[in-house]
């Protein structure tokens, strides 16, 4: 039994795909689906019951993998035990982000770094907040950025900072020119969401409850009023399509400026407006997030991150401590 079947079987009970997990382990499928026979030989269990275009994990083989991810966690630990000997920051760091974080926070969060721990260079993840839990209980990342509410099981984390919404509407909407906007003054809209994964969708829906239930016999682009990414939903505000709720971070700072310099920041065809609460509540906001496993050893290089991401400009967020 080697390190490396056990990184192979729990590749495969992770991708449901023999194909792929031998890509993401970077070998030939041969070579996976070699060394997985041998390791079922040796153990004489069958861990996986092979379909057409399906993989499942037997009862036993479940077992086996939850072990197999911590003997490669034990085992990666040990090398950063050696390296946290010579320099608690020598090494990568491998960081995973949310989708909706990643665009606004990393290009500042890199210079910060290098800045301060040029030692310790990130490698960057970007994915699903579900995807993100599933790699970082793998071994797969060290620590992620996410925002709440998540499933926290046996996760360490650190609050970052509270952002607050921002509507966006098409320049020309009879609503773009006030100063402030109510989740009321919304309801009547086309809203445009992100596709299901994203975790925004849902804190968006949280704000605007009633496209939950969204009428499918609806004319127009209320039949696909949903997008891959922030980045294209501004582009269909923009055009006229509808409206929709971005995060404060994601809004340029040109935008916000005096109404004579709003053409030339870099979506002049946008109004971006504070969301208020007409019972005079807080403002709709997402909390942001660190979270780690609680057996990682690296605690200087979290706290390093940290005080990186502390130190970015972060305009519009409550910075937490």
């Amino acid at each position: 039994m080697t390190l490396t079947e056990l990184k192979y079987i729990v590749a495969v009970a992770r991708e449901k795909h023999f194909g792929k997990a031998a890509e993401a382990c970077f070998v030939s499928q041969p070579t996976l689906s070699v060394a997985i026979k041998k390791l079922e030989e040796e153990l004489d269990v069958k861990l996986f019951e092979r379909k057409a275009n399906d993989v499942n994990v037997t009862s036993l083989g479940e077992e086996i993998i939850r072990h197999a991810q911590l003997v490669l966690e034990q085992a990666a630990e040990i090398k950063e035990i050696a390296k946290r000997g010579k320099d608690p920051l020598a090494g990568t760091l491998r960081l995973g982000v949310i989708y909706t974080i990643g665009p606004y926070l990393l290009p500042d969060l890199m210079r910060q770094m290098m800045k301060k721990t040029p030692q310790m260079p990130l490698m960057l993840q970007e994915n699903f907040t579900v995807k993100l839990m599933e790699m970082l209980r793998a071994g797969e990342i060290d620590c992620a950025i996410l925002a709440e509410p998540f499933p926290d099981t046996g996760l360490a984390t650190a609050a970052l900072y509270d952002e607050p919404f921002m509507a966006a509407l098409p320049v020309k909407h009879l609503l773009a020119k006030k100063k402030t906007i109510t989740a009321e003054q919304l309801k009547n809209e086309t809203m445009l969401l992100l596709g299901n994964g994203h975790c925004f969708r849902d804190h968006v829906l949280e704000v605007c409850p009633e496209f939950a239930r969204f009428s499918s016999n609806a004319e127009g682009i209320r039949k696909s009023f949903e997008g891959s990414s922030l980045e294209t939903i501004k582009h269909m505000v923009a055009a006229g399509m509808g409206v929709t709720l971005v995060p404060r971070l994601s809004v340029p700072a040109e935008a916000l400026a005096e109404t004579a310099k709003r053409k030339k920041h870099e979506d002049p065809d946008i109004a971006y407006l504070p969301i208020v609460d007409e019972a005079g509540g807080l403002p709709p906001t997402r909390r942001v997030v660190l979270v780690w496993r609680k057996s990682f050893t690296r605690y200087e290089a979290i706290a390093a991150l940290r005080n990186a991401i502390y130190a970015c400009e972060l305009p519009g967020v409550t910075r937490l401590s």
